[in-house]
């Protein structure tokens, strides 16, 4: 029988030299680092890892060269994070989030010129109230005006839906983060309330169509499903889809849309709270022209292209893997024109002061040629 003591004692003894070991070789990577920085060359070095990979794996056993590529893949991970330290130390990256960090107000404003997409009542227009005390708000008809507004300094923010924890994610949006310059200063998760509003005195059984966005209706499709004779037609905004029931004539049009624009637009609800789960919340995002960087930001949220090719993406992945960063999404939206290329947007659980996060983020924006920094900002719950 095995003596699990002394096994165990022997695996100490290995792990002491490798620790030892590890260490060596992270000195001689900060050696290659320091090498690299004055001769202009990037972090990553796929051929020369490629080359290490051949080597150990013919040094092992061959049912365990598989083992012992994995751990060499996440040493090679932890070397480029090492090395990141020392090359992106004065990146122009760096210096944009440190100038953010030092000039942006300690406390968000309570009031500002917020852009949202809709009319008053609109869940964007309800989620700046939450965002901003005070805020003057600018309605636009579509979602390329809020960002449009923001660019063009007709607005300091915009506000805009970006996922349902129902529905999934706002693609129109997402499709726009790529066409537009901006930063993410704040988001929040708003509970959403979907209610069926319709004229005074109005019956369910008396309703013939149904007025909403295209969202709204998924997350209510299962009610919906109980009204199989009942027109469903889309519109750009629940908001809206209130402001046309409230002024058709036909008392048997009704919308979905949120308590609030039962009162704005002199209709009553139907049917309360609709939506297939009781846990419907929307995330908005609070867009601004400018990187503002508040204290206590603790969400980063990044977008970029990668080369298509086999490994791309676990790449970037490992990455965050190796500073132990929780990647809290990762969202693909083809590109327009390139057969199955796609940008992918993260949003990551990390605190951009710490030293090792910037230098990641600057060895992104050095070494991918599509890469946007969207922000670092606080998430209300």
């Amino acid at each position: 029988m095995t003596d699990i003591s002394k096994t165990r004692k022997q695996i100490n003894g290995i792990d002491e030299r490798l620790v030892a070991l590890l260490t060596e070789r992270m000195a001689c990577s900060r050696e290659i680092a320091a090498y690299k920085k004055e001769n202009g060359l990037s972090v990553s070095d796929e051929r020369r890892e490629r080359e290490v990979l051949s080597r150990v794996s013919e040094l092992a056993r061959p049912d365990e060269a598989g083992y012992v590529q994995s751990v060499y893949e996440t040493i090679f991970s932890v070397s480029r994070a090492c090395q990141s330290r020392y090359l992106y130390d004065d990146a122009p990256l760096r210096k944009r989030i440190e100038t953010a960090k030092e000039t942006t107000d300690p406390v968000f404003p309570s009031y500002a010129v917020v852009a949202c997409q809709g009319i008053e009542g609109a869940y964007s227009q309800l989620a700046a109230d939450r965002m901003f005390r005070s805020p003057s708000v600018m309605y636009f008809g579509r979602f390329e005006g809020v960002f449009s507004a923001v660019s063009g300094g007709m607005c300091r923010y915009g506000v805009l839906p970006i996922e349902n924890s129902t529905a999934g994610s706002v693609n129109e949006v997402y499709d726009l983060m790529r066409k537009n310059k901006f930063y993410i200063v704040r988001s929040i998760k708003y509970k959403v309330r979907h209610c069926l509003l319709a004229k005074p005195g109005v019956l369910l059984s008396e309703i013939t169509e149904v007025y909403s966005h295209e969202q709204a209706l998924s997350q209510c499709s299962a009610f919906l499903s109980k009204l199989p004779n009942i027109k469903i037609t889309a519109c750009e905004n629940t908001a809206i889809a209130a402001r046309l029931a409230s002024r058709n004539e036909d008392r048997g049009v009704a919308a979905l849309s949120s308590p609030e624009c039962a009162e704005l637009y002199g209709l009553s609800i139907v049917a309360e709270d609709v939506m297939n789960s009781d846990n419907n919340y929307t995330r908005f995002i609070c867009i601004s022209q400018n990187l503002e960087i508040y204290p206590g930001s603790d969400k980063i949220s990044l977008m970029m292209s990668l080369p298509h090719k086999p490994g791309s993406l676990s790449r970037v992945i490992s990455k965050f893997s190796a500073l132990g960063l929780n990647l809290t999404k990762l969202e693909s939206r083809p590109i327009a024109g390139r057969d199955f290329e796609f940008t992918f947007y993260f949003d990551v659980r990390a605190d951009v002061s710490a030293s090792d996060v910037t230098a990641l983020l600057c060895e992104f924006e050095k070494e991918i040629d599509d890469f946007s920094y969207l922000g670092s900002y606080i998430e209300e719950a």
